[in-house]
């Protein structure tokens, strides 16, 4: 058995890949569309790391998705969460839960998907403005 990807389904293809692509740093790795089944789907990796891959599900038609805190999160390992999270912040997402203890953080993607990023290895000293932010909404 093998892990392939996580699917999420997306609302919107061009803010999602603003998000999963341009501030979190994925990297487009396929694409795959269906005139007749009216989908796209958007397999995307961390850089060098092609073997763990989230697939965004576009269908076409408009559909309304709730709840997507239940689904649960995915998880990311950073080479500095705090360089990360100003990335995301610079991109206009929301640190919703700051990377206070200098290991977790968690923002959520423009459909609710919850990502929890940690920092690799020993967790960096508190730093600020990170030490001090409070937790925003849901993570």
């Amino acid at each position: 058995m093998k892990y392939l990807h996580t699917m999420v389904r997306v609302t919107d293809v061009e803010q999602s890949l603003k998000f999963y692509r341009d501030a979190l740093g994925l990297t487009e790795v396929k694409r795959y569309q269906s005139d007749k089944g009216r989908f796209t789907l958007i397999y995307l990796a961390a850089p060098g790391d092609h073997e763990a891959q989230v697939e965004l599900t576009y269908n076409w038609d408009p559909e309304t998705y709730t709840g997507g805190r239940n689904f649960g999160h995915l998880a990311y390992q950073v080479e500095d969460i705090y360089a990360t999270c100003r990335r995301l912040a610079d991109h206009g997402v929301i640190i919703n839960r700051p990377p206070r203890d200098g290991h977790m953080a968690f923002v959520r993607s423009p459909d609710g998907i919850s990502i929890e990023l940690l920092q690799k290895d020993k967790p960096l000293a508190p730093r600020e403005p990170w030490a001090s932010m409070p937790n925003v909404g849901q993570w």
